[in-house]
């Protein structure tokens, strides 16, 4: 597996080894001692599946208990993943990553605790898995604005197509009033 590092130290990209014939490939998503190895050790409790239509944006999301890293890949279709720096004593405080996830580049994105984390669909649907280090906390949970404009997250919306997102994430807050880590 090759691992890129990306702007937000913690936050990384994976490429998966993927071995391909005219059936079809291989590849190993997860695998403890690969990962820890590669000095990435992690230990999951949950796994999510979503599918969402083109034009859905979900999140950003995080906890303030029970926080939670994220192991995040694209099964079908692509999307534009982000995480957002959400602790205070970090000089990398408020700033933001995205990359591109898809089916067909199989890459993965390791977002450790202490980081918001969305995506927008930018295919016309995609299935969106994610392994998580904690249980989801709904009493816990906060959301940062997906549009706030101090964090200038640059979404590749896709012209005429409405940007659909869930109550709560309209709800969002901007990064001056969001609670955050120390």
């Amino acid at each position: 597996m090759n691992i890129i590092p990306t702007e937000l130290a913690g936050v990384v990209i994976i490429e998966p080894r993927v071995f391909g014939d005219e059936r079809g490939f291989f590849l190993e998503s997860w695998n403890q001692k690969a990962f820890a190895d590669a000095g990435l050790p992690m230990s999951f409790v949950q796994d999510n599946h979503s599918l969402s239509g083109q034009g859905t944006l979900r999140g950003l999301h995080y906890q303030m208990s029970q926080t939670q890293g994220k192991l995040v890949r694209v099964v079908t279709g692509e999307v534009f993943d982000v995480a957002v720096d959400m602790r205070r004593s970090s000089p990398a405080f408020g700033k933001w990553v995205g990359v591109t996830l898809s089916a067909q580049n199989k890459r993965m994105l390791w977002v450790p605790e202490g980081f918001a984390h969305g995506f927008y669909v930018t295919s016309e649907r995609a299935e969106f898995l994610y392994k998580c280090t904690d249980f989801y906390d709904p009493g816990s949970e906060r959301t940062l604005a997906w549009n706030d404009p101090e964090v200038g997250i640059r979404w590749p919306l896709v012209p005429g197509v409405q940007t659909l997102l869930s109550p709560k994430d309209l709800l969002g807050k901007p990064l001056t009033e969001a609670e955050v880590f120390a």
